[in-house]
């Protein structure tokens, strides 16, 4: 059954060239009072022109699509938001695909996706990665986030500096914020981050909205590039 959303709803858009795909998606997404399909489109060059300035929450973009891909889609979305829009208020993209490969998964997370999740995933995990990144966290699909992070440094540029405290981004973060985004970049959770470091998992979450501030990062993905990209983590450190 469709639920009347609340006036604060997440404002979802769907893109995808199969209509009962985005019909599915839809159903399920407006069954939730806190969720809502405000916009649907089925291409990627339909979704930019509707979406560069159509006010949403959250995108579910396909990556296989006529006229143009996904991942093109994305980063001329991103493009266009982060010249209009303050960090925080710029839509967040969920990339949803078929295909589990590493590839995709990494030129979704350059292109400016702050998810990535199989079709297949069930209803529930979808309906969970778009709360998480409206949020401001990251998705991606579980299968691909430990190939993720064991490869994330051979797949982006060295750090520009031998010391990662001389990068600016990284010179702003306290000791402890430090500390939790190499806890981030190795993947652990907030609770895991909370355990071995000996704190509350409210207290992580303080320190990782902070740290998402300082980095001028959209979400865990994104400062967890920037580790990598300033030489904070290393391959098997």
């Amino acid at each position: 059954m469709t639920l009347e959303p609340a006036p604060d709803a997440i404002r979802v858009a769907l893109v995808d060239d199969q209509q009962l795909v985005r019909a599915g998606f839809r159903m399920v997404i407006d069954s939730q009072p806190d969720l809502t399909v405000t916009l649907e489109a089925g291409d990627g060059a339909q979704a930019v022109r509707l979406l560069v300035d159509h006010p949403v929450d959250v995108v579910l973009m396909d990556v296989r699509m006529p006229e143009l891909d996904g991942l093109s889609a994305t980063a001329r979305l991103t493009e266009a938001w982060q010249a209009q829009l303050p960090a925080d208020r710029q839509p967040r993209i969920i990339v949803l695909t078929t295909f589990d490969l590493d590839e995709y998964v990494m030129e979704a997370i350059r292109a400016g996706a702050s998810g990535f999740l199989l079709k297949d995933a069930p209803p529930e995990e979808m309906l969970a990665a778009i709360r998480t990144v409206h949020r401001g966290d990251a998705v991606i699909a579980p299968s691909s986030t430990r190939r993720l992070i064991e490869h994330m440094a051979g797949a982006l540029p060295a750090p520009a500096a031998s010391d990662p405290g001389a990068d600016p981004r990284i010179a702003s973060l306290t000791e402890r914020e430090r500390e939790v985004l190499v806890l981030m970049a190795r993947g652990r959770s907030n609770t895991e981050i909370g355990a071995e470091l000996f704190v509350a998992e409210a207290t992580v979450k303080t320190h990782v909205g902070r740290i998402l501030a300082k980095l001028g990062a959209r979400d865990r993905v994104q400062a967890v590039v920037t580790s990598y990209e300033t030489g904070l983590v290393t391959p098997g450190s």
